[in-house]
């Protein structure tokens, strides 16, 4: 019986040793803003891990009205609690609504990714775009905030997370920046597409 327990014991220990943890970053498009969390992208991603790779838990650490400021201030703690293999990385939205500089964005989301990578995660990053009122130039600044890191720090990225979503008639919520119920599983497949090859 004592044999026994012990080999129960030290499978627990084993499975415990191999979970993996994916960290979700974000804000309220990450967080279900307006619609039930059990229908959000993140929870429909989380679904698929279950069927196809166990050994992953989600972990959505995404508050709605968060900026990149509000996201650096909570990534050290993340990355303790959490230890995550994978971080995705969806925040920028409130800067640009805000209109705050898109260069201290820029700073803020490369010093999230830094230390991601410093503590061994990968990391996938979500970019979005602002509506057109914020003027031209700003809104091209604000955009290329995402590919530029991409490129500068080799990580996978979405340019735009509610592409083919945010023009769409049915697919968005009557104020017309968070995505519906309906949107949530063509962005978990845009996602679950981009998290493939980091989960593998």
């Amino acid at each position: 019986m004592a044999k026994f327990l012990c080999v129960v014991i030290m499978a627990l220990m084993s499975q415990t040793l191999m979970a993996k943890s994916i960290v979700v970053l974000g804000d309220s498009i990450s967080a279900a803003y307006g619609i039930d969390v059990a229908q959000g992208w993140v929870a429909l991603v989380q679904k698929k891990l279950n069927d196809t790779h166990h050994d992953f838990t989600l972990y959505n650490d995404s508050i709605s009205g968060d900026t990149s400021a509000g996201g650096l201030a909570r990534i050290d703690q993340a990355l303790s609690l959490r230890k995550p293999s994978i971080l995705i990385l969806e925040l920028g939205a409130n800067d640009g609504l805000r209109g705050l500089p898109p260069a201290q964005m820029k700073s803020n989301l490369a010093e999230i990714i830094r230390r991601a990578q410093h503590a061994h995660a990968k990391v996938l990053l979500l970019g979005i775009k602002i509506p057109p009122n914020y003027g031209k130039r700003y809104i091209e600044m604000f955009y290329n905030v995402y590919p530029q890191l991409a490129q500068e720090m080799h990580l996978p990225v979405i340019p735009f997370l509610l592409e083919d979503i945010a023009l769409t008639t049915g697919l968005m919520q009557p104020d017309g920046l968070h995505p519906n119920a309906q949107a949530q599983p063509i962005i978990a497949e845009k996602i679950w597409q981009q998290l493939l090859p980091l989960l593998n």
